[in-house]
């Protein structure tokens, strides 16, 4: 093949796509309900595409069905406004006289669309993907004092959503669907309630080259079946609620902690042990323990003193975990349930019995698989902690 017809066949997996998106502010319980005023946000998004052909000869990509690989930006412009009224709940904290709002974020991301059905003009898809996001308007003492959900102008981003698209031409087509994103700190700065939207979006996408559903191979079973046991060492961190709710309520206004945005970040430390079977060449799901550790646990005895609590540094947990493949790359996630954990009065209140996990990672062959990627731990979205993980496969046979 001549370098100008490998230019060519490259250029012809390349597209274009651009949408829109109105959303909405989801309440994620009865405090931010009290203080949630205005909801509203609108989204546009302008992304390069990239579609493997069954020329390739990928067997990934023609597992997934022949995906989209998006890379864009998104601003979302955001009406989105707080004020806290006084309440009894809301302790020694004083009502100001403005609304504080969230602000507009510019977000770069990446997203995975798989076609799970395809007929005529018509493809229907599901989008996962991930980013970071960047906005003005954090939290401030002296004018965004309101703003619960954003603690830092830099934010990790996780979309879903799921769309239709109908070819009205060669190499146009125009979609629609639900969307979900979500930003937030990570846990690693204070307020980090995050900014969950949900709402239906619409665009319009371009390809060189469309891919003919008649030439899509038939699906046949592959031959993955491979069971093996991995463990897991993760580092990373976290700032505390508890220090949070210590300088909003319980702190007076001539303080110089009073409702302040400044916090001390405190190390986490996990291991994993999972025991998985890779069923197919795109997925492996299985079961495995978590165990944590935090050095905050002292700090969160120090807050809430003699009555509150057990606090423990220890948690550990059980989980089912999937994790989803495209080449080297993995998306891995779980679901888990503490056995043990004692993080005081606060984390009793707020925290619930069980726990989900993401990350993104990426395998090296080189080094006898092992990978390395960034984890996301939640309670119900809420952000615990933000680690590095290392893995490596210690078992595997077929």
């Amino acid at each position: 093949m001549s370098a100008h017809a490998a230019d060519h066949d490259s250029l012809s997996h390349v597209g274009f796509a651009v949408n829109v998106m109105p959303g909405r502010l989801i309440t994620m319980d009865q405090w931010q309900r009290l203080w949630q005023k205005k909801k509203s946000s609108v989204s546009i998004a302008a992304e390069v595409t990239y579609t493997p052909q069954p020329g390739d000869s990928s067997l990934f990509a023609r597992d997934y069905g022949y995906p989209t690989f998006a890379y864009g930006l998104k601003l979302s412009l955001n009406d989105i406004t707080m004020h806290r009224s006084p309440h009894p709940a809301w302790g020694m904290a004083e009502e100001v006289d403005y609304d504080s709002r969230l602000g507009n974020i510019v977000t770069a991301y990446g997203t995975f669309s798989r076609p799970w059905f395809r007929s005529g003009r018509w493809t229907f898809d599901y989008t996962l993907g991930a980013g970071i996001g960047w906005g003005r308007h954090k939290y401030s003492r002296g004018n965004n004092v309101d703003n619960e959900l954003m603690g830092s102008r830099i934010m990790i981003y996780f979309t879903a959503g799921t769309h239709a698209a109908y070819r009205v031409a060669d190499h146009w087509s125009m979609k629609a669907g639900v969307e979900f994103f979500h930003h937030s700190n990570g846990a690693l700065n204070r307020p980090n309630k995050g900014a969950n939207i949900v709402g239906p979006v619409v665009g319009m996408d371009y390809s060189p080259v469309g891919i003919d559903k008649k030439a899509i191979p038939c699906r046949a079973k592959d031959d993955v079946r491979l069971f093996f046991s991995s463990v897991s060492l993760g580092v990373g961190g976290k700032t505390l609620n508890e220090d949070w709710q210590l300088t909003q309520f319980r702190t007076p206004p001539d303080s110089a902690r009073y409702r302040t945005g400044r916090f001390r970040f405190y190390t986490a430390y996990s291991v994993q042990a999972d025991l998985m079977c890779r069923y197919a060449r795109r997925w492996a799901s299985g079961i495995g323990a978590d165990l944590f550790y935090g050095t905050y646990a002292d700090r969160i005895k120090e807050i809430e003193g003699q009555g509150g609590a057990k606090v423990s540094p220890w948690s550990v947990g059980v989980a089912v975990k999937h994790n989803v493949y495209y080449g080297q790359l993995s998306v891995r996630m779980s679901l888990g349930c503490y056995l043990y954990r004692h993080m005081g009065t606060n984390a009793k209140e707020i925290e619930k019995p069980y726990y989900e996990r993401i990350g993104v990672h990426y395998a090296f062959p080189q080094l006898g698989g092992l990978s390395i990627g960034a984890n996301v731990k939640a309670h119900l979205t809420k952000a615990d902690l933000t680690e590095v993980v290392v893995s490596y496969p210690i078992h595997s046979r077929r």
